[in-house]
């Protein structure tokens, strides 16, 4: 069985959920503290391995501090059956985000990548071959660029799909866009990129067409409340309405799940929405790799 690699990032959340999400120089009381594994390399492995057909369909490649959170990391990969490639960092602690949620779900988060940002070619050459042997290879951004493009040439130059969340967002060497097969930022990424402001399906169509003239075989633009548009189809799929709790790994879930139906032959459409399901769920829950469901829970 051919397996998905995600190369990328694993954080220790550490979550306040109060009212509203305080203003410069404010103090807010009275909130709920919660400390969650994420990391949005984890994340999406974590939703890889979740929504897969068969258990053991993930690997997962990241860099660690020694320390407790990089040790819990591992502990955590095996439960969910994910062969877990993690990199020892003696210098650097492992990755950890500070989160903030409101009352309706948003949030805004502040990462220090630690060991996330040291994760460099020398430490994922020992796993060349597996990345050769993929079904996919999913990328974010949250470790170093000169990373992504090397594994992004090694899948590339075997045949192997590239899947690249830009997350967060970074500019992108010209050189990298022809080697990526599927891109998926949300509206504020696509408008980082292209410099085109996407709030509808045309201004979409703007953003992919940039995209595409870089390079990019397929474009994804994750659009919130508003769905998903696929460049592809040339259109916005509706996203499903749901009583949202908390926002955090809801883009992770739905790339991980994508790639999973794209790796089983679905077409985009069908992926789409299989992520979207996925997604919708995911949000209806509080944390990160905590709140990704599981395959028996999409229903068609």
């Amino acid at each position: 069985m051919k397996k998905i690699i995600v190369l990328g990032s694993t954080n220790t959340d550490m979550v306040i959920t109060g009212k509203k999400i305080p203003v410069p120089g404010e103090t807010i009381s009275g909130g709920r503290f919660m400390m969650n594994p994420g990391g949005k390399g984890a994340n999406q492995a974590v939703a890889v391995a979740r929504l897969s057909a068969k258990r053991g369909a993930c690997t997962f490649i990241a860099k660690v501090g020694d320390d407790l959170f990089g040790r819990d990391t591992a502990v955590r990969m095996k439960k969910d059956a994910i062969s877990a490639h993690l990199v020892i960092d003696r210098k650097e602690p492992s990755g950890t985000a500070l989160i903030l949620v409101d009352a309706k779900g948003q949030n805004v988060i502040s990462v220090a990548l630690g060991a996330n940002g040291t994760l460099a070619p020398k430490d994922v050459a020992p796993f060349k071959k597996e990345i050769e042997g993929a079904a996919a290879l999913l990328m974010q951004l949250e470790t170093p660029l000169e990373t992504v493009a090397w594994a992004t040439k090694v899948a590339h130059d075997a045949g192997v799909p590239v899947v690249l969340n830009p997350a967060p967002t970074a500019k992108l060497p010209r050189t990298l866009y022809p080697m990526i097969d599927w891109i998926t930022p949300n509206e504020t990424e696509a408008e980082l990129l292209t410099g085109v402001k996407v709030v509808d399906a045309a201004s979409a169509a703007k953003a992919t067409a940039v995209l595409k003239n870089r390079g990019v075989k397929h474009v994804i633009i994750t659009m919130g409340t508003k769905g998903c548009w696929c460049g592809d189809c040339g259109k916005i799929f509706p996203a499903h309405k749901v009583k949202a709790v908390d926002c955090v790994a809801a883009g992770d879930t739905f790339n991980g799940a994508f790639v999973v139906a794209l790796a089983e032959g679905r077409s985009c459409a069908e992926a789409i929405d299989f992520a979207q399901k996925a997604s919708a769920i995911a949000v209806t829950r509080p944390g990160a790799q905590s709140s990704v469901p599981y395959r028996r829970e999409i229903k068609d």
